[in-house]
């Protein structure tokens, strides 16, 4: 950590500015290749012959391995030394990338995806473990507000990034493009990030490997339910199994103190279990939503790659103008207010488009969708920061590493429980076959989502504001 005497009271000295870019720029990667494939999805149905399972298998693939390797990948880097576990994050996700680019099948697209995955797991609980090291508590919040901002701004802006190299290069670009800036700032991590000091203790490998198990049997019964059926005998197995392994997982944490994943108070904190759900369920409704809003342009009203994620600009810029703006009232009408109207926002949204998506709606034409995309855009830009502003403000510093990590695979798990479900109820009320077919289908999974979100908010009332506050004063030494 930075001498605190060396630094400025107006800002942060150089290397915890060189520390937080790079860490930031990690990050951006790995949020960006999350959501920059959702606008290429019909150019790869079409360029690679692949079925509506396998281009779910394209989003969830990286997203499994980042969801299963949240944890570990932050374990590891406590244990081998962070810059070192960065950097072989940085490798592991340039390597992978080139593998999907190269990719002659859609199978190998989704295997190169998990690898993906693999490396983003490594990149962003270290990048906030970095960030954590070298930043002092008093500067900490503005680092990480920061930090989330960027990664956000990479998720929301993805759709318009993939449709614009889709449609001006080609979509294998979308990966090629990770491959020198991910040298680059492996170069500049080594030249400016020091190393920090590895921890003597044991990785909990059982853990990692019961979190892994227990999230693979999820999502594998997740998807597989829309093609082989939910009463399919290996679905529910599967679901049992992961449900299962995920009890066991719990169990195993509450044994372990010294080294454990997830430290055993953590399970105990009221605020933690409901941000957990909140991360889990705003999620869900966000991905379902953008799996099929940039193919609606597409298939229904022939847009290009590149209009149809500008088509989504209403919807994805209001991130620079609302989520800072939430993250300044946080402490004045607390996270419960911004969660609860943020998601009911978002759910006004979703039903207003549904409305319009319907087959009776698409005269109207594009231009009346750009309210409703607001509305949607700025409800959720207005929950994500308060409710991760409620988890992290209820650990003390050094559990926040963990409770980020926890915090990110209950999003990521969620991201693939809502494209999973969304694709259920299309492939049940609509399909491809014709624009009205997709518009039917694309209809009631709007619908869908907006029914996750207004779930979360009723959670989200649970939110106890004052104590997610007296408790982050209380770690910062600080009156609330």
């Amino acid at each position: 950590m930075q001498d605190d005497s060396k630094q400025v009271t107006t800002g942060f000295t150089a290397t915890q500015r060189w520390v937080l870019g790079l860490a930031a720029a990690g990050s951006f990667m790995a949020a960006l290749d999350a959501m920059v494939v959702t606008t290429a999805l019909d150019t790869l149905r079409h360029g690679l012959s692949a079925s509506v399972e396998a281009l779910e298998w394209t989003v969830n693939a990286y997203t499994l391995s980042v969801a299963a390797l949240l944890m570990t990948g932050a374990a590891l880097g406590d244990r081998f030394g962070r810059r070192r576990m960065y950097l072989v994050g940085l490798a592991l996700f340039a390597l992978a990338s080139a593998g999907c680019a190269l990719a002659p099948s859609i199978g190998w697209l989704i295997a190169g995806r998990a690898v993906q995955g693999m490396g983003a797991a490594l990149l962003m609980p270290i990048g906030m473990a970095l960030l954590g090291a070298a930043f002092p508590p008093t500067h900490r919040a503005r680092a990480l507000g920061l930090f989330s901002g960027l990664t956000g701004l990479a998720v929301l802006s993805g759709p318009l990034i993939g449709g614009a190299i889709v449609h001006g290069l080609a979509w294998q670009w979308i990966f090629w493009i990770n491959v020198p800036v991910a040298l680059l700032v492996g170069w500049l991590v080594l030249a400016k990030v020091p190393e920090g000091r590895a921890a003597s203790g044991a990785l909990d490998l059982p853990g990692a490997a019961l979190m892994a198990a227990s999230l693979l049997g999820l999502v594998w019964g997740l998807v597989r339910g829309n093609r082989d059926g939910w009463g399919s005998a290996l679905v529910l197995l599967s679901l049992a199994c992961g449900v299962a392994l995920g009890a066991l997982f719990v169990a195993s944490q509450r044994r372990r103190v010294s080294d454990a994943m997830v430290p055993p108070h953590l399970f105990r904190s009221p605020v933690m279990a409901v941000g957990l759900t909140l991360s889990f369920l705003l999620t869900a409704s966000l991905m379902g939503t953008l799996f099929f809003m940039a193919q609606f342009f597409q298939v229904v009203w022939h847009f290009s790659p590149l209009r149809a994620g500008a088509g989504m600009l209403p919807w994805t810029t209001t991130l620079f103008l609302v989520a800072p703006l939430a993250g300044a009232l946080v402490r004045r009408v607390g996270e419960r207010a911004l969660v609860v109207v943020g998601l009911v926002l978002q759910a006004v949204g979703m039903v207003w488009l549904a409305v319009l998506a319907s087959p009776a709606g698409l005269d109207a034409g594009y231009w009346t969708w750009v309210l409703p995309l607001a509305t949607a855009g700025g409800g959720i830009s207005m929950a994500l920061p308060a409710a991760q502003s409620a988890v992290l403000g209820a650990v003390a510093p050094p559990d926040m590493g963990k409770a980020a990590g926890l915090f990110n695979s209950l999003r990521q798990l969620g991201g693939v429980f809502g494209v999973a479900l969304v694709v259920a109820v299309f492939l049940r009320t609509g399909g491809y076959s014709t624009p009205q077919a997709f518009s039917a289908g694309f209809t009631a999974t709007l619908l869908v989502t907006a029914a996750l979100s207004l779930a979360g908010a009723a959670v989200g009332w649970r939110l106890k504001p004052r104590l997610a506050r007296s408790t982050a004063a209380a770690n910062q030494g600080v009156k609330p």
